[in-house]
């Protein structure tokens, strides 16, 4: 998919990818993105070298005809097995990152409709702090002018952006992933790098509220983020 794919999406889209020197080379590694749009699944694994597997709902794979190309571009079906989803997602996501591969994960858990950053769910952050791997925050720009929601085909010839940030080493800062505290602050810092990569504003509320619920938080230092997301 790689090898037929990319050439042809630098042929349609203007893709620009900034810190990639940021990707570690081997080892468990953990690419925490921003959601705006379905080609965000498409456009993250094609400009990274090692193979990135995302995790996704099981109706996706029901039909033959569509399975295939998400299994190709590295989705694996989210294991309910009698539990929630979210925790389907992260037995999966161990599965990959003890193997010493890439996971990605969009911490909204959804992609955004008013296009505002939305809080993280801590879900990377407990993946991070159980597994000792470093997350690296990818700001996605642009997808969602190539799809807007409610548009089935995609607008050709658009600019794309993708940007691999510093990584962050979540067990130099707290070492209990039980501690509801720390993983909201993981969560919050991983959001905070989102926005500085992207120049989205940020809300501070999920991804699910409605817009005219949402009002807009100026970029501010870490910390101030946190308290706001506390």
């Amino acid at each position: 998919m790689k090898a037929t794919l990319t050439p042809l999406l630098h042929a349609l889209y203007r893709i620009d990818v900034q810190g990639r020197k940021n990707l570690p080379q081997r080892g468990p590694v953990i690419l925490a993105a921003n959601h705006r749009a379905f080609l965000d699944s498409v456009f993250l694994p094609l400009v990274v070298p090692r193979r990135v597997t995302f995790v996704a709902k099981a109706e996706y794979f029901d039909d033959p005809k569509s399975a295939w190309f998400f299994r190709s571009i590295g989705q694996i079906p989210i294991r309910r097995e009698g539990g929630s989803a979210s925790e389907g997602a992260l037995l999966a996501a161990r599965e990959v990152l003890a193997r010493g591969e890439v996971f990605a994960i969009y911490p909204e858990g959804t992609r955004t409709r008013d296009g505002f950053m939305h809080r993280g769910h801590t879900g990377v952050a407990r993946l991070a702090l159980e597994s000792g791997a470093p997350i690296v925050p990818v700001g996605l720009v642009g997808t969602d002018d190539i799809q807007p929601v409610g548009r089935r085909m995609p607008r050709l010839l658009k600019p794309v952006s993708v940007r691999f940030g510093s990584p962050i080493d979540a067990r130099s800062r707290v070492h209990d992933a039980v501690d509801r505290m720390a993983l909201r602050a993981i969560a919050d810092e991983v959001m905070f790098e989102l926005a500085c990569l992207t120049g989205y504003e940020y809300v501070d509320a999920y991804a699910t509220k409605q817009p005219e619920e949402l009002a807009p938080v100026s970029a501010a230092p870490v910390d101030q983020v946190i308290d706001l997301a506390s």
